[in-house]
């Protein structure tokens, strides 16, 4: 919880970041302005920049806010105890729950960097935070699933996710979503293979 110097909640920091996620995700970052955000907030201008000293810290803020959302959604299946394979298939039905559930409008960091396209931006920067720390979560739990090099296939699955986001929003979800975890469950079993025992020289 967001908590002011006298470690209390701060009530309009958090009604600022509710009502800016709500607006950012689904009409835009640049459409949406300060006064749209203080309006529906029910907070004045001083207000919000003394919380958000500019539109970029909100947004980033925003971001972080969404970063934190998938990494703690992650961390209760890496807490699981489960194999590193379930936990994968884990994440992923997570991110093919997001893609059909209401007003889904693709994946937040995709239309983030869209409009922020300088990648020495702090938004675009936020950007590439997540996406490096979600590659490097999904590379150490595909190592532990196979001998070959995980690297590939953490990419592999990134750009899947990539896509099922994508035409998640411009298509049937449904059958997004069914072709991305048959997607991810390919990549699971090809890993599994690479484990399996080699036959002896000579034996059929």
């Amino acid at each position: 919880m967001v908590q002011n110097t006298r470690g209390q909640v701060s009530e309009a920091r958090s009604r600022l970041l509710g009502t800016a996620t709500r607006l950012f995700y689904a009409e835009g970052l640049h459409s949406v302005g300060i006064d749209r955000i203080v309006a529906e907030a029910k907070v004045t201008r001083a207000t919000l920049y003394r919380h958000f000293p500019s539109k970029d810290e909100l947004v980033v803020a925003y971001l972080r806010a969404a970063d934190q959302a998938i990494s703690d959604r992650a961390g209760e299946a890496l807490g699981s105890g489960r194999p590193a394979a379930d936990i994968v298939r884990a994440i992923a039905r997570s991110i093919a729950e997001d893609i059909g559930s209401p007003g889904f409008r693709g994946c937040a960091f995709l239309n983030a960097v869209a409009e922020y396209p300088d990648p020495e931006h702090p938004v675009h920067r936020a950007v590439l935070a997540h996406r490096q720390w979600f590659l490097r979560t999904i590379i150490d739990l595909l190592a532990q699933t196979g001998e070959t090099q995980p690297e590939p296939a953490g990419r592999h699955f990134v750009m899947l996710r990539d896509g099922a986001m994508a035409a998640g929003c411009l298509t049937d979800p449904a059958a997004v979503c069914e072709t991305f975890l048959e997607g991810v469950e390919g990549l699971l079993q090809f890993r599994a293979r690479s484990t399996a025992p080699h036959p002896r020289a000579g034996t059929a």
